[in-house]
């Protein structure tokens, strides 16, 4: 059983079911509206915990009833929330999210009292980080919580997983070079690399060019196309998707990543058997609503 601690973003999300995406200026009809939880950070440690991992969480709420309600979700699932700060001076997060008839979504985020995660915060839950296998964050949360976990990663021989997302328009370099593990999209990718994606040549491209930043292994969620992955200096490789009819794409990265790294050995000798489960999945969720309400547990599967 893998030990993760994740460090990010909690949020109350609102789905908003529609036929098409409203265009700017025009007024239209959802079908349904519904909340549950959500957040990046709090995807990916329901994904591993469902799915086997030992998870710890380090991020913030606010001292409110939503926040309270996105804790006690994630100890329904055995997470650890020790790690979580309670913040009276700021608003749990939030994220508007508009699913329509294709399964696609666009989603608005409120950072609220993610974006207010201190060092000194970080330092408190050393042991969390210290005694994990591997250390999973995303970009919801300010930068400078993700350098110190990183930094501690490091010195006590965790691996390290960063999903770069929301894509950004600037990566620190002192989170890049502690990064082990990069798992973008292709549009992340190509925001990392100033690389245009367009097929596998270029994403050999792009993994070399990530590879010299000292990312060790790199991972790129394609959709419907499965997962490249690029280990630096040994292999690369293309693990396919399963085919499955999407109905909402909402969460699908979270549950690849969570569930992956829920698998993953350290020495990462099994990378396309882990690439593998996440791939299966992440099929799961994207044939259901919502974010948290979608992700599977490992007693579902069939690979």
């Amino acid at each position: 059983m893998n030990n993760i601690a994740v460090v990010g973003s909690i949020n109350l999300d609102t789905t908003i079911r529609t036929e098409n995406f409203p265009k700017p200026g025009e007024t239209i009809h959802s079908k349904e509206v519904f909340t549950n939880g959500g957040g990046k950070g709090a995807n990916q440690a329901i994904a591993a915990a469902r799915n086997g991992g030992r998870v710890s969480f380090i991020g913030a709420v606010g001292n409110d009833e939503g926040g309270k309600a996105l804790v006690d979700l994630l100890e329904q699932d055995g997470i650890n929330t020790s790690g979580i700060d309670h913040l009276d001076n700021a608003r749990t997060g939030s994220a508007y999210v508009t699913v329509d008839d294709n399964g696609e979504n666009s989603i608005v985020i409120y950072g609220g009292a993610n974006q207010e995660v201190t060092n000194e915060h970080i330092l408190d839950n050393h042991q969390l980080i210290s005694t994990s296998d591997y250390v999973i964050a995303q970009l919801e949360t300010n930068l400078s919580s993700i350098e110190k976990s990183f930094e501690i990663a490091q010195k006590e021989s965790v691996l390290t997983i960063l999903n770069p997302a929301p894509a950004p328009e600037f990566l620190p370099e002192q989170i890049v070079q502690a990064t082990d593990i990069l798992v973008p999209n292709e549009i992340e990718l190509e925001t990392i690399s100033g690389i245009k994606i367009a097929d596998e040549e270029d994403l050999l491209a792009a993994a070399e060019k990530i590879h010299e930043l000292g990312v060790r292994v790199l991972i790129v969620t394609l959709g419907n196309k499965g997962s490249f992955y690029s280990i630096s200096g040994e292999k690369t490789g293309v693990v396919p998707a399963f085919k499955v009819n999407a109905v909402d794409t909402t969460a699908a990265g979270d549950t690849f990543i969570g569930a992956f790294a829920s698998k993953l050995s350290h020495d990462l000798k099994n990378i396309e058997e882990a690439i593998k489960y996440g791939n299966k999945a992440a099929s799961l969720t994207v044939q259901r609503y919502g974010a948290q309400p979608a992700i599977p547990y490992d007693s579902e599967f069939t690979i």
